[in-house]
Parts: C-alpha cells; structure tokens; sequence
C-alpha cells in the first residue's frame, strides 16, 4: 500500500512485534488514530478559537480541560502543550539561563538538554554517573560545591532525568531534587521515558517542572509534549507578551513568548487528548510490564555471554545489553556480519533493534502481552541455538 507521492503505508506495528527503544510508549491507541484522521488538517483546532484567542482556552474539542486534567494528573499547577519535550527544555532554559550561567545536568542527559542550554548561552556542568551508572544524591551536592568555587555562583537550573535514555536506569530523583533545593536551585524534572509510563507526582519530588514526552511515553504523534510548573514559576516561564509595535502599537494579547504564541494544533494535540484516558490508566499497571521486560531478560541472560548493563533488577523496561560475548561472537565469522542479527529477529516478526548492532544494543519491551513477551524470549533463544550459543 502506498500513501502517493512514492510514500509506502507503514505497517510497523502491525506486521511485527517493535522493540525498538524510542518507539514503546508512542505508539498511538485506536482513539488516537481516529483523531489523526478527524483533525489532520493543521488548523483543525481552531474552528471555535474565540477570545482571548489562545490553544488552552479552546473548549471544543475540549483543550482548556485537558490542559488542567494534565495539571491535576500529575500533582502540578499550571501546563502548557509543546512539540515535545526538548521544546519544554528549550522553554524553561530561555526564561531562567542567561549568558554564562552553570546549569546542572548529568553525564546521563540527553543531547537535547544540552542544546537548550547552549541556546540560551549558559555552561554545562555534568553531575557524573558512579561505577554503576547511576546518578546520586552525595554527586550532585558535590557538584554543586565544585561549580560554586569554580564559577563563583549556584546553577541557576538542575535538568535531572528520571529514567535516562542511555541504560532506562532509574535514578532516585526525589532524593537528588532535595539536594538541589537546599542550594535554592530550581528542578527541571525530565520524565521523558516516564511521564504517561509509570505514575509521577511533581510536587512529591520537588520539581519546578516536569517535562513528558507524548510522542515517546504518552501514545501520541509527534512532535508533541507537556511542560507542567508549580504556581511559584507559571508567571515565569508562561508569562504574556509586553512587546508592542512602534508604527501599529500592536501588541498581542495574552500570548506566551516561551510558547511562541500557540504550540500544538491538529492532530498532535487532539491524538494525545484521544490518548489520554487510556495513559491515565496504563500507569497503574506498571508491574506488568516489568514482569514481561523480566520473561525476556531471563531467555537473555540464559545466553552464556549475555550481560545486562543497565540496572538489575530493571525498574523500567528499556534495557541495554552487553552481547560481545554472544552474538557478537556469531557475527564475527557470520556472512552477513552484525546484520544476521537483526534479520534473523525480523525473520521472525520482530523488529527494533538497530541493524548490524550485536555488541551493545538496547530495546524496549513495553506495551507487549506476556504472550507476545514469551514469545520474543523464544525468538532469542532460538537464534543463540540456530548459531550455536548453547543456553546454560
């Protein structure tokens, strides 16, 4: 099937068990689905925009409500919508970092944290990851120490992944976020990989801001997003447009610079509404997931060679693995190299993991049935034995 203009319909997740990292937690619901169709055109929110002319004022389809639902799920005050979660980075680090401020983030974070800050002209300075790559309370107070001596001022921000993207290890944020308090530094809590995932109550960790990714964790299209902040920050980071034309004198309204006015319209934002109920929901259930992350982890780890190195027990269900002494062993004389790998999963429905990667590779079992998890433990140990990794 072809969409034209030589576009092939995507079948991903319907032909194949996915596994790849980034890919679990967005994958949209049947209610989402129908939004994409109903509301695909760009402009499709704004049929009943009416004054005070912005998105989260919209009550048909119902957006003021969602935004406030959002708030109250995640024990937040006030939210806004954005193209996914590095535009929530980008939007507190404009509104708090300014030319050679410190910022803290972590020798985990991601890319997208650092951009943010060099955008906004501020410094890096990295808390670093301990023997077993996680991020500690004692590190971070100690950072923040080193900084203060080395730039002769606190951080005006800590960003603190949750559940990182490197290992999906999780790391004790609220314990850390303590720490950064008693300096007076404010948190930018990143729940990319939980916010929609597993339950987050912002103000029980100490957070600033939360961040969530509905393209990643929420069952939305991308690029979509939310940026929640406590009542002490909303007139900051959400504060309205001064500006006024010196010709015109025109000025704006209540429109949000950090927001660049309105943020999501049309199928991003009403796919992620249709997903919501169902994301409310899933979060309880959060141990079924991880006992079917375990059903595989055990086929794995049944390979002699196969080690897990992200965290164990896992806390979360995306997992990096350390197969040099298993698969890896394979693709050395194989003749299709690293990529007998991944064809051979493919072969049998399974997709996800990047092509040629039998050294280190991560995935991510989140949202599969157990039968579906029993299965992909299967297809492991099948291919260890078809390539003569015999399981202990």
């Amino acid at each position: 099937m072809r969409c034209g203009a030589g576009i092939e319909a995507r079948q991903v997740n319907e032909l194949f068990i996915n596994i790849d990292p980034i890919q679990a937690g967005g994958r949209l619901t049947a209610d989402a689905m129908k939004a994409v169709i109903a509301y695909g055109d760009g402009y499709s929110v704004c049929d009943n925009c009416r004054k005070p002319n912005r998105l989260d004022y919209i009550n048909k389809p119902p957006i003021a409500d969602f935004h406030k639902d959002v708030a109250k799920w995640l024990n937040m005050d006030d939210v806004r919508t954005v193209p996914g979660a590095r535009r929530g980075f980008q939007a507190v680090a404009q509104t708090y970092v300014g030319k050679g401020d410190p910022v803290l983030l972590t020798s985990l974070s991601h890319y997208t944290e650092f951009l943010a800050i060099e955008e906004a002209g501020g410094c890096v300075r990295e808390i670093p990851a301990n023997e077993n790559r996680m991020i500690t309370p004692e590190a971070t107070a100690v950072k923040i120490e080193e900084v203060k001596r080395e730039c002769k001022k606190d951080p005006v921000l800590a960003f603190i992944d949750h559940v990182d993207y490197q290992y999906g290890n999780m790391h004790d944020v609220k314990a850390i976020t303590k720490v950064a308090r008693q300096y007076d530094i404010p948190v930018v809590y990143n729940g990319a990989y939980t916010v929609g995932i597993l339950p987050v109550d912002g103000k029980d960790i100490g957070a600033d801001f939360v961040v969530g990714s509905g393209h990643k964790s929420m069952a939305a299209p991308a690029p979509s997003g939310i940026l929640a902040v406590t009542s002490e920050r909303s007139g900051e980071v959400f504060r309205t447009t001064a500006i006024e034309g010196d010709v015109t004198k025109r000025k704006f309204g209540i429109k949000e610079p950090e927001m660049m006015g309105c943020t999501l319209m049309g199928a991003t934002l009403v796919g992620m509404m249709a997903s919501f109920p169902q994301v409310k929901e899933r979060v309880k259930h959060f141990d079924r997931e991880l006992e079917n992350n375990r059903i595989v982890l055990e086929a794995l780890l049944s390979i002699s060679g196969t080690k897990i190195l992200s965290q164990y027990p896992r806390k979360h269900t995306l997992t990096r693995m350390d197969t040099v002494a298993s698969f890896d062993k394979v693709a050395e004389t194989h003749k299709k190299r690293g990529y007998y790998f991944s064809n051979a999963l493919e072969e049998k429905g399974i997709v996800g993991i990047i092509p040629g990667a039998t050294k280190v590779w991560k995935f991510n079992t989140y949202g599969l049935t157990t039968k579906q998890a029993q299965y992909l433990a299967e297809a492991f140990i099948a291919i260890a034995s078809e390539n003569g990794l015999f399981s202990q």
